[in-house]
Formats: C-alpha cells, sequence, structure tokens
C-alpha cells in the first residue's frame, strides 16, 4: 500500500454519478423563469464549481433579465427535489459501497464537497456509507471552493494528517488538490473507482 495517511474523495463523479440528476432538478426549476439549461452547457459549465458561481452563469442565461438573488432563491427547491429522489435509493455502484468499507480499516477517509452538505450527508445516510467518512468539508464549510486548495486543505486539517491522496473527476478538483500539496488520482467514471483507485493502490 502507498503511505497514505487519508483519502478524501470528491462526491459527486467519483463515489457516484448524480450529475444526470443535480441536471433533471436543475432544468425543472429554472424553466419557469426562463432559463432553459441543456445537458451540454451543463456539463461544461456546472460541473465542478461553487454553487454561487453556478447561479451567477445561470442568471446570466436566461431569456428575459433574471437576477442573481431570483435564481438562487430556487435553490432550495432544487434541493429538495433532488434529496427526494435518491435518498429512498442512492446511486452508489456496489463496489464502490465494498471499496469503502475496506479502504476505512487502512486509512482516515472524508468527502470533500462544493456540494451543500444537504445534498452530500443524506445520500450517505442513506446508503449507509456515513460511518466510514470521519468528516465531510461541503460547500458552507470554506470561504474559498475548488479550485482553491482551502476545501482539501481543511479535510486534512480535521483529519489531522499530512499525506493524503485526493480522488478527483473535474479540472477544479484536482487543481484544487495539487495545490493544497497532495496527490491527486483523476477518474473519469465513478462507476470505474474500485477499479482504477483499487489498481492505483495495490489492494
Amino acid at each position: 500500500m502507498r503511505s497514505y495517511e487519508a483519502i478524501l474523495f470528491d462526491f459527486d463523479g467519483v463515489l457516484l454519478d448524480s450529475e444526470p440528476l443535480h441536471f433533471a432538478c436543475w432544468r425543472q426549476v429554472l424553466l419557469p423563469v426562463g432559463i432553459d439549461l441543456d445537458w451540454e452547457t451543463y456539463r461544461d459549465h456546472c460541473i465542478g464549481v461553487a454553487d454561487r458561481d453556478m447561479v451567477e452563469f445561470l442568471a446570466r442565461r436566461a431569456r428575459q433579465p433574471v437576477t442573481f438573488e431570483q435564481v438562487w432563491a430556487l435553490y432550495p427547491h432544487k434541493s429538495r427535489l433532488y434529496v427526494e429522489r435518491v435518498a429512498a435509493s442512492p446511486p452508489f455502484p456496489e463496489a464502490t459501497r465494498r471499496l469503502v468499507a475496506e479502504l476505512s480499516r487502512s486509512y482516515q477517509l472524508a468527502v470533500v464537497s462544493s456540494s451543500g452538505r444537504q445534498e452530500v450527508e443524506p445520500l450517505l445516510v442513506a446508503g449507509g456509507l456515513r460511518p466510514y467518512f470521519a468528516t465531510i468539508v461541503a460547500g458552507e464549510d470554506v470561504n474559498q471552493h475548488k479550485p482553491s486548495p482551502e476545501p482539501y486543505l481543511v479535510a486534512a486539517q480535521r483529519l489531522g494528517v499530512r499525506r493524503a491522496l485526493v480522488v478527483e473527476d473535474s479540472e477544479p478538483g484536482e487543481a484544487s488538490g495539487r495545490a493544497a500539496g497532495f496527490d491527486v488520482l483523476r477518474i473519469d467514471r465513478a462507476d470505474r473507482l474500485s477499479e482504477v483507485l483499487g489498481e492505483y493502490l495495490k489492494l
């Protein structure tokens, strides 16, 4: 095994692939204010960025003038839709469940996400994975979001570790982890996490 004290996971796109569902929920709440969000735009501009930055981007895409505050006011509705749809059956791959349980015996684990805690912790609880993670660093826990190193530095500080592996799927996330001084393993799909990370750690 490599000599890491901790493994720090991004959430969406790494532990599970919930981005299509996030997109569907955003699209539903945005249509009434004249924002017709398509998947390509969401994929290219809204994944891996802080929620407030995403809302600023979305407000500029409205067919009619819409303020940041008007769009931000839709965020709680979007969050409720999302949690309702996935809490009953969180889309964690079964191989990921087994991997996390195994890793927790050798490493401290944390989730580091730009999403709000209400979109992360309930899913981990419903999926039976919450006990394996020593801490969750969510969007509201930091002043600067990815690609700033702050999210991963906060996680390492909470865990009391210096040697950590970051697992990410986005450019801002990878930049955040590297700026914090950690090795970063980039994956392209959540359903390959067990395969890629297992091979990297020589499990």
